[in-house]
């Protein structure tokens, strides 16, 4: 039996500009752990992932909409980054609703480099500590967060990670809040 057997997994992302690492590695690994992962895009056109940004990735296949997803069907989210990516997503009106209804229930809510900007949009952040890719120290600041610089920072039902390189701990940390 897998540690994660049982477990429902939502995935966020836009149909185009999500980091293709900060997709893939999670979607893949919390699979091989067991849990259930459906991805959500704002449509059902393909993912098209990027690179740093601005190199082509691979390109995934959505399984639903951000918009027929329910917080109730899941037991965490992972919001990815790409600066495309999280930037449009925290503008997303169902993205942003789907982020504060899995925290405000206290369901985990991982995001990680640029992902945390739908924290910052979904008003979850008062008071708690996080990380993030470097640039959102400001926002999440004035979201009333503490901002530190490590790999993987967990406070109540929020996990956070700066970039690519904290994938592993950043999915360790998803793996111990769902297990806990």
């Amino acid at each position: 039996m897998a540690a994660l057997d049982g477990k429902n997994v939502l995935v966020i992302a836009t149909n185009y500009g999500v980091e293709q690492d900060e997709i893939v590695v999670p979607t893949e690994q919390l699979r091989e752990r067991g849990a259930s992962v459906t991805v959500a895009a704002q449509d059902t056109d393909p993912i098209q992932t990027l690179v740093g940004d601005k190199d082509p990735g691979k390109t995934l296949d959505p399984d639903t909409t951000i918009a027929t997803a329910s917080a109730g069907e899941f037991d965490a989210l992972v919001v990815p980054g790409g600066t495309i990516n999280a930037d449009n997503l925290r503008t997303d009106q169902q993205a942003v609703a789907l982020v504060k209804a899995f925290a405000d229930v206290g369901k985990p809510v991982a995001a990680i480099c640029h992902g945390p900007w739908a924290l910052v949009e979904a008003g979850v952040l008062t008071g708690k500590t996080i990380t993030s890719y470097p640039s959102l120290q400001t926002d999440v600041r004035n979201a009333g967060a503490e901002w530190v610089d490590q790999e993987v920072q967990v406070d109540g039902g929020l996990i956070t990670s700066r970039n690519p390189h904290d994938l592993p701990a950043f999915v360790d940390a998803i793996e111990k809040a769902l297990t806990a």
